[in-house]
């Protein structure tokens, strides 16, 4: 008899280091498990991302993504042997460049084997936020909106889904929700009118994913964005039309301390609408979330995720050959060298 093949499961967990450990093989293939994302800690070079990612897919018996944050500037989890993409706020002087700098970080990790990176930002930048800052393509919304829609239309052309992150925006707010749980006081009206332009736009045109911020919208709702049905389910699958997928926020961030335990917090952004809760740089947690959440099928999860998968298109080195690639690298790191 066959053994079924294990469907994607709620939950996207992290590794320690560059080669699969038993204990990981073991965790990865539990039927909770639906996805892996990588760190910076997990890279040395094309060649060995290649061998782990080839070894995570096998260690699963089933489907299973693999993501990455790879948005350039002062995050990009894979630089050696990758090309060096600038900050997001850089492309407002040469808007050209961004459909192709989109196009070169997608193709460069379908590459060795991701399937998609969590990118485009989508917050709109309001000069308070440290930890968006330059990651925000603009300050101004429409420019914003257009910007990230360039870098979208890049990834896709390479064959990547987007994930358009931190609804409803993360901009307006200067304490890091690594550490700390925001507060945004404004109204509904003001967060509607400014940043949630991009997202709206975004999912007009096909956006395949979004991340929910860990921030408290104080006048709009008692839960961290996240963690809330109205956000997730009345304003982004209600309003907004949205049927991709919805992926947490990490919960090991201090932004989601304060609603309870791991289990907790993944159970509560599940039931708020989150397809996918990621759990990083805490294997107890994430075996503990694992073992907590019921084992169950899930159709509309499914159909989701299995948008998610890259396209991928080779190898590495078969890559550095062609003259798209030649040409995309030269233009990104010409740019990027003008813009430092």
């Amino acid at each position: 008899m066959t053994e079924q093949k294990q469907s994607f499961g709620p939950v996207m967990l992290d590794i320690a280091g560059v080669v699969l450990t038993p204990e990981e093989r073991e965790v990865i293939n539990h039927p909770n498990t639906g996805a892996v994302i990588l760190f910076s800690r997990n890279y040395e070079n094309p060649q060995q991302i290649t061998q782990l990612i080839n070894a995570i897919r096998q260690a699963r018996q089933g489907d299973i993504l693999i993501a990455v944050d790879q948005e350039g500037g002062r995050v990009q989890r894979f630089q050696t042997g990758f090309t060096r993409l600038p900050p997001a706020a850089r492309y407002e002087n040469e808007p050209e460049i961004a459909e192709i700098a989109g196009w070169l970080m997608a193709t460069e990790l379908l590459a060795v084997g991701v399937d998609f990176s969590f990118a485009p930002v989508l917050d709109v930048d309001c000069g308070v936020s440290d930890i968006i800052g330059n990651r925000s393509f603009s300050r101004n919304a429409k420019k914003a909106t257009e910007l990230a829609n360039e870098f979208r239309r890049g990834m896709r052309r390479a064959g990547m889904a987007a994930t358009g992150k931190h609804f409803p925006g993360h901009g307006a707010v200067a304490l890091d929700s690594h550490l700390t749980l925001p507060i945004d006081s404004r109204p509904f009206s003001a967060i509607n009118e400014q940043d949630m332009q991009p997202f709206r736009q975004l999912i007009s045109e096909g956006l395949e994913a979004i991340m929910p911020a860990h921030v408290l919208y104080s006048q709009v709702d008692a839960q961290p964005a996240g963690f809330s049905t109205f956000w997730m389910q009345t304003v982004l699958r209600g309003e907004l039309g949205f049927d991709g997928v919805i992926f947490s926020d990490d919960l090991s961030m201090e932004g989601a301390a304060g609603v309870g335990d791991f289990p907790a917090r993944a159970a509560l952004a599940l039931n708020a609408g989150c397809d996918m809760v990621l759990v990083c740089n805490h294997p107890r947690a994430a075996q503990e979330v694992l073992d907590a959440l019921p084992i169950a099928d899930n159709p509309a999860r499914e159909r989701r995720l299995q948008t998610m998968r890259g396209h991928f298109n080779g190898n590495i080195e078969a890559l550095h050959t062609s003259k798209m690639w030649q040409q995309a690298a030269f233009l990104v790191r010409d740019f990027a060298q003008r813009n430092s």
